[in-house]
């Protein structure tokens, strides 16, 4: 078995693409609160394979329930943050809301939003797709 090769210094910790994704949900979920909107659940799963995740669950002030993709990019190249929310994506997070939404006694309005956090700053687009996908 060989030794596993560590860096040392500055350089030795790059963050993990987990710690990424969790550093832009921060972002979005302080932005978002700054707003008046109220967590409910973050990072909802569904059971099973093949479901789907949601990375924010709010409450607007007007009671409409939030569905957030948080999407980080280092630059706009490719369309940016908010163009990798593929339509396959969009379906899994339907699912999932819908998931959600059965646990409640009684539906309130929802939406779905993106949240692009990229180099030039924290994008908020409310109502970004629809449950009917594009």
């Amino acid at each position: 078995m060989g030794i596993p090769f560590v860096k040392t210094g500055a350089a030795a910790q790059s963050p993990t693409t987990k710690q990424v994704g969790d550093q832009a949900e921060d972002l979005a979920l302080a932005h978002l609160q700054h707003a008046g909107l109220r967590l409910l659940a973050r990072n909802y799963r569904t059971p099973g394979r093949g479901g789907g995740e949601i990375d924010l669950i709010m409450r607007a002030p007007d009671g409409t329930c939030v569905f957030v993709e948080v999407r980080r990019r280092a630059s706009n190249s490719h369309g940016g943050a908010a163009a990798s929310v593929s339509w396959t994506k969009q379906k899994r997070i339907v699912f999932a809301a819908r998931h959600f939404l059965l646990r409640l006694g009684t539906q309130p309005p929802c939406r779905f939003d993106v949240v692009a956090v990229q180099a030039g700053g924290i994008e908020w687009l409310p109502g970004a797709f629809d449950a009917g996908g594009r």
